[in-house]
């Protein structure tokens, strides 16, 4: 082979090492960027799924709140009954 034509060879293998390494980095980069789109799009589906649970959360909170206040009322009641009945049962002792 004449020189030129071994010159042309190494200047085309340099150029093809550089191209392969160029493919590589776009490939490396796409992928990366194909990994963050499925990354943002699990987080998307998780925050969902968390806002589904917090409001069902705060709708059980929301229910135990009305029945707190009911049971107090109800012992409420009761209490007042009991007193009722203690301070009637204390006047026939007393009487």
């Amino acid at each position: 082979m004449t020189a030129a034509v071994e010159e042309a060879l190494r200047r085309l293998e340099a150029s093809v090492s550089l191209l392969e390494s160029a493919v590589t980095r776009r490939l490396d980069a796409e992928r990366s960027h194909s990994d963050l789109e499925t990354e943002l799009e699990i987080m998307r589906t998780d925050r969902a799924r968390l806002a589904a649970e917090l409001d069902g959360a705060a709708a059980r909170i929301a229910e135990m709140e009305s029945v707190t206040e009911e049971v107090d009322h109800r012992l409420g009641r009761a209490i007042g009954a009991v007193e009722g009945v203690l301070g009637r049962s204390g006047e026939r002792t007393e009487g």
